[in-house]
C-alpha cells in the first residue's frame, strides 16, 4: 500500500517528463518500460496506465474504474463506460479524492451462506421489468439498478405527445411491478447508472444519476452479484449525421414525449403572435419525422389527427399552416405486407401527412438539408430510425453478436464469464448459436424476460442461484421466438394488422376500423397494471367526448 499511496500522491500533481521518471524507479525495468510507452503515445493512454501503475503494488488490480477509458485501457474482467455518457463524470474523472481502490466503495457486499441469493439486474425496459415479475422472490433476492425507476409502455408513447393520453398512463413504477422491490428487506431499487461491471469478482459499479437541484458530485458504490441480468436497452441510431443530438427530438422516453408535446404548443401559439413573417410562421407549424417505421408512422398519425381534429376549433387562425413531412430513405413500415404498406401510404396522404423519399446528411436548427441538395424548414423535428447498442453495451469486455448487442446463447447466457445473462435489446444470439439476431421488439424483449424468469427458477430450485454454482445445473428447452404479428395505428381511427410470423411467411393481414379496435383492445390487455389499463381507457373515453387536452404546462 506504501507504493500506492506514492504513486498516487504524484498522480495529483501535474505529470512532467520527470515525474513519470520518478515514478519508474521504484519498480523493474519492464513497468517503467510501460510507463514510458504510455507517455511517447498521447497524454489519455499515458494517465489511464500511470493509475494502473499506482493500484498493481497493493495487488488490487484495476481499482479505479470509475476515471478509466474503456477504449484505451482494455481490462480482463473489468468494463467500464465512457465518462463522457453520463452528466458530471469529467468532474469524477478530475477530482482525485474519488479514486480510492473499489474494495472501499461503500455498497453491497457478497451474499453469506444461508443467505438468499442476490440478482442484480441492470435496466427497467420491457426485459428487464418482465425478468422481474416473473422472478420468484421465495428463492432470490433482487436488486435493480437503473436511472429511471418506472417501465415505459412505448407502443403507447406516441399517443402521449398530442394529449390523446396522460405521460403517466404509459409509465409503470418499478415497485408496483415487482414488490418485492419496495417491502422486502435484502431486496432494492438504486436510482443510479451502471459505469462497469467486475466479472472476477462478480461485482457491478455504479454511479448516481445527477439531480435537479444544486449542483453536486455523483457518488459512486459498488453491488456484489450472484447473478447478473443485463437488460441495458438500447439507443437512438443517428448514423453520425451532424446535429441530429442537437436539434431532433427521439421518441424513446416520457421525457420525450413531453419535449415534443411542449414544443408544438409552443409553436403552435407562438406562430399567432402579431409581427411574425409569414415564412417564419410556415417554419414553426412545419412539423417532421425521420423514419419510416411503426413509431414515425404512428406519430405521424396522432399528430395529423390532432391538426385536422382540434387546430381548427383551437388554432383557427394557423390552422391552414400546420403541415406534417415524414422522410424515409426508403419504403415506409418495410417489414408489413405490400398491401398494408400501400394502404397507410395512401391513408396518410389523404390525412395531409407529406412522403418524402430521401436521406438527412445535416441538421442544422431550422431546417434540415438531404443529399439530393433539398432544405426542409422545420419548427418540430421527431428522429425515429431505428435503435443500436449503447455506448455503455459497447464498451462492456464481452462477446459481441452481429450488430454490436452483447453475445448471448439458446439460454441467454454470456457464454464467456460465468452468472452474466442479457436480454432485451442489448443483447443477441452469438453467430456459433447458429439463430439470426432478434429484432428490437417490445413482443420479443417481454417474452425473453419470461423465458429468464423461468429459467432462473429452474437453476434456483436446484440449488444453483449462489455464484460459481450453477455448471451442473440442467437447464431444460432453450429460448424460442414466435412472432406474433405486427400493429400499428395510423390515425383516424384506422390501423394495420399483420400477423404473419416472418415478413415473407402468409397469414392475415388487415386494415382499417376493425384493425383498429384490434390494436386498441390487444394494447390496453398488454399495459402491465389494472390501474394504468383504468388509466388508459379512461384517458381514450375522455378524448373522444371532450377532445384531447391541449394545455401547456411547464
Amino acid at each position: 500500500m506504501g507504493w500506492s499511496r506514492i504513486v498516487k500522491r504524484a498522480l495529483r500533481q501535474p505529470l512532467t517528463a520527470d515525474s513519470l521518471a520518478t515514478i519508474a524507479t521504484v519498480n523493474n525495468k519492464s513497468q517503467a518500460g510501460i510507463l514510458r510507452n504510455g507517455w511517447a503515445t498521447n497524454g489519455g493512454s499515458h494517465f489511464s496506465m500511470v493509475r494502473n501503475f499506482a493500484t498493481s503494488f497493493s495487488g488490487e488490480n484495476l481499482s479505479v474504474i470509475g476515471v478509466m477509458d474503456c477504449y484505451r485501457v482494455p481490462s480482463r474482467g473489468i468494463s467500464v463506460t465512457p465518462q463522457n455518457q453520463y452528466p458530471m463524470a469529467e468532474r469524477l474523472a478530475d477530482d482525485s479524492d474519488m479514486e480510492a481502490d473499489d474494495d472501499r466503495l461503500p455498497g453491497l457486499e457478497p451474499t453469506k451462506p444461508g443467505e438468499k441469493p442476490r440478482v442484480v439486474v441492470l435496466g427497467t425496459g420491457w426485459a428487464g421489468c418482465r425478468f422481474l415479475k416473473g422472478l420468484d422472490t421465495k428463492i432470490y433476492d433482487i436488486v435493480c439498478i437503473s436511472p429511471r425507476n418506472h417501465m415505459v409502455f412505448t407502443p403507447l408513447l406516441a399517443s402521449t405527445c398530442v394529449g390523446t393520453l396522460e405521460f403517466r398512463s404509459v409509465a409503470e413504477p418499478v415497485s408496483r411491478i415487482q414488490s418485492a422491490l419496495a417491502g422486502d428487506p435484502n431486496s432494492y431499487f438504486y436510482l443510479a447508472s451502471c459505469s462497469g461491471i467486475n466479472t472476477d469478482k462478480h461485482e457491478v459499479y455504479c454511479e448516481t444519476v445527477p439531480t435537479d437541484g444544486p449542483p453536486s458530485d455523483p457518488y459512486r458504490f459498488k453491488v456484489a452479484y450472484d447473478k447478473l441480468v443485463i437488460a441495458a436497452g438500447s439507443e437512438p441510431m443517428t448514423f453520425n449525421i451532424n446535429g441530429v443530438k442537437e436539434h431532433a427530438i427521439f421518441l424513446r422516453e416520457v421525457h420525450h414525449a413531453q419535449e415534443i408535446r411542449k414544443k408544438l404548443l409552443q409553436n403552435l401559439m407562438l406562430s399567432e403572435n402579431p409581427g411574425i413573417s409569414e415564412e417564419e410562421k410556415k417554419r414553426l407549424l412545419h412539423c417532421v419525422v425521420i423514419g419510416g417505421g411503426p413509431t414515425g408512422v404512428e406519430f405521424s398519425g396522432e399528430l395529423s389527427d390532432f391538426i385536422m381534429r382540434c387546430a381548427p376549433k383551437r388554432y383557427s387562425h394557423v390552422k391552414d399552416d400546420i403541415k406534417v413531412t415524414l422522410i424515409e430513405a426508403n419504403e415506409i413500415l418495410s417489414s408489413f405486407d405490400v398491401g398494408l404498406r400501400q394502404y397507410a401510404t395512401n391513408h396518410l396522404t389523404k390525412s395531409g401527412v407529406r412522403l418524402v423519399r430521401g436521406v438527412v446528411k445535416e441538421v442544422l436548427p431550422t431546417k434540415i438539408l438531404l443529399s439530393d441538395g433539398t432544405n426542409v424548414p422545420f419548427g418540430l423535428l421527431v428522429w425515429s430510425t431505428g435503435v443500436g447498442p449503447s455506448q455503455f453495451v459497447k464498451c462492456l469486455n464481452l462477446p459481441k453478436s452481429p450488430g454490436g448487442r452483447i453475445g448471448v446463447d439458446e439460454w441467454l447466457r454470456v457464454p464467456s464469464v460465468e452468472d452474466v445473462f442479457a436480454l432485451g435489446d442489448c443483447a443477441g444470439f452469438l453467430e456459433l448459436t447458429g439463430k439470426q439476431v432478434l429484432p428490437a421488439l417490445a413482443q420479443v424483449a417481454e417474452r425473453e424476460g419470461k423465458f429468464l424468469a423461468r429459467l432462473f427458477s429452474t437453476i434456483g430450485k436446484q440449488n444453483g442461484g449462489k455464484a460459481h454454482s450453477a455448471k451442473n445445473v440442467s437447464l431444460g428447452d432453450p429460448f424460442v421466438y414466435k412472432h406474433l404479428g405486427s400493429m400499428a395505428s395510423v390515425g383516424r381511427y384506422k390501423a394495420l394488422v399483420d400477423l404473419r410470423q416472418s415478413k415473407d411467411a402468409k397469414g392475415l393481414s388487415m386494415a382499417g376500423f376493425v384493425s383498429w379496435f384490434i390494436w386498441r383492445s390487444a394494447y390496453l390487455t398488454r399495459v402491465v397494471s389494472w390501474r394504468n389499463r383504468f388509466y388508459v381507457a379512461a384517458n381514450w373515453a375522455t378524448t373522444l367526448v371532450f377532445g384531447r387536452d391541449d394545455s401547456r404546462i411547464g
